[in-house]
């Protein structure tokens, strides 16, 4: 299975130098590599770093997946498309926490800036690539099946604001375009979904440690 290449998000690793120190940059063939891997449970690859500047391979033993497996099917409810983004949600915040033990990076903590004493850090880019693989895992596991996972797109580009990535998909029955985005909060919380635009307007979660600080913040 091939993907398309994600022109915007290439153009704005490209552009964001001064986040990301030119000497930890990951080549752009390497990202290329990650991003359109057919992951499988056995053996995929995650970014870590900033920019994905370390790149580690990792896999799922059967009884992790069927931790995964568990958010999709343990509802009493009828599943639609709604409901699937939270189980969605749910899945990418498991599997963090799940990865983060086999990557050392389940200290990961929300957003990019005042987190370089902390290790096991991602930044936004790392998070959208990551995210994007873990659902592609659950697509081709049969998971999700009211959405398409789109390219990743990338905001601001400096013209508003610092630039931000996230990974996207879109409802079928719709069209409609969601934003799929790990990095407003800390290792192993549920990825934050909301409408594509809405994300794109520069939306932040209220209750981000982004947003709120940190008392432990130096």
């Amino acid at each position: 299975m091939s993907y398309p290449t994600p022109q915007l998000f290439y153009s704005s690793l490209l552009s964001i130098g001064l986040l990301i120190p030119l000497n930890l940059q990951a080549a752009i063939t390497d990202i290329t590599r990650i991003y359109k891997q057919t992951p499988t449970l056995k053996a995929f690859e995650i970014c870590t770093g900033g920019g994905c500047a370390e790149i580690k391979q990792t896999s799922l033993a059967d009884d992790e997946w069927k931790t995964i497996t568990a958010i999709f099917e343990n509802s009493n409810q009828h599943i639609d498309a709604q409901l699937e983004r939270q189980h969605i949600a749910d899945a990418i915040g498991m599997l963090e926490k799940i990865i983060g033990a086999k990557t050392a990076t389940s200290t990961d903590r929300a957003g990019t800036f005042d987190n370089s004493k902390y290790p096991g850090q991602l930044d936004c880019n790392d998070e959208a690539i990551n995210s994007t693989t873990y659902m592609r895992l659950m697509q081709q596991h049969g998971l999700i099946k009211l959405h398409q996972i789109e390219d990743m797109r990338t905001r601001s580009f400096f013209l508003f604001g610092w630039p931000h990535s996230t990974a996207v998909m879109h409802e079928l029955a719709t069209g409609e375009r969601y934003a799929v985005d790990s990095w407003f909060y800390d290792n192993g919380y549920p990825a934050t979904i909301v409408p594509f635009a809405v994300w794109k307007s520069g939306y932040f979660p209220a209750d981000s440690p982004i947003l709120k600080g940190r008392s432990d913040v130096k």
